[in-house]
């Protein structure tokens, strides 16, 4: 990100991993730990593999704003290509949620809310290292993150366009 103010140029410098996963880890952790009180509150009145997918769609929502603006220094919104990425890696955490809790009521059939609470959050915290290592090297990559590949990509696409605007055959006579 580039501001201008005054005639100086300043331009922010996406943070270190370990920076980065202290972030992650007070935001996400956070939210996950908010979400895991709401998903207790609305299992009560919901079966709990809805209540999971209401509140992981409402806090992976939040946790991609913060994530683009705090936790990966991007410093604005998150744009769709990061919502819908995020979401692939939040789907993937709420299917390790609910398979651990799967396997909790498998194993033990009425547990108390605190041993699920512990599952829940375990899960959670695994989960969430996984998302942390996805959205770090590929959704909010910049720099030295960002995959060869995109670039590769992404220059072979601005070639075509590039050959498109000078191709005889779509001059203008």
């Amino acid at each position: 990100m580039r501001t201008e103010a005054a005639g100086v140029t300043e331009t922010a410098v996406a943070p270190g991993p370990l920076a980065s996963f202290a972030r992650f880890v007070l935001c996400g952790g956070g939210v996950g730990l908010l979400s895991s009180g709401a998903v207790a509150l609305l299992a009560a009145t919901l079966p709990w593999a809805l209540a999971n997918a209401l509140i992981t769609v409402a806090s992976t929502i939040l946790c991609t704003e913060l994530h683009a603006r705090f936790t990966f220094g991007a410093g604005r919104r998150a744009g769709w290509r990061q919502h819908w990425q995020s979401a692939g890696s939040a789907t993937a955490a709420y299917v390790v949620t609910c398979a651990a809790m799967f396997v909790l009521h498998l194993v033990q059939s009425s547990p108390g809310m605190l041993t699920e609470q512990i599952v829940y959050l375990s899960a959670s915290g695994l989960a969430g290292t996984g998302r942390f290592l996805v959205l770090r090297l590929f959704v909010f990559a910049v720099g030295q993150n960002k995959p060869a590949r995109r670039d590769k990509l992404r220059a072979l696409a601005l070639t075509g366009i590039g050959q498109l605007r000078t191709s005889p055959r779509l001059a203008v006579s």
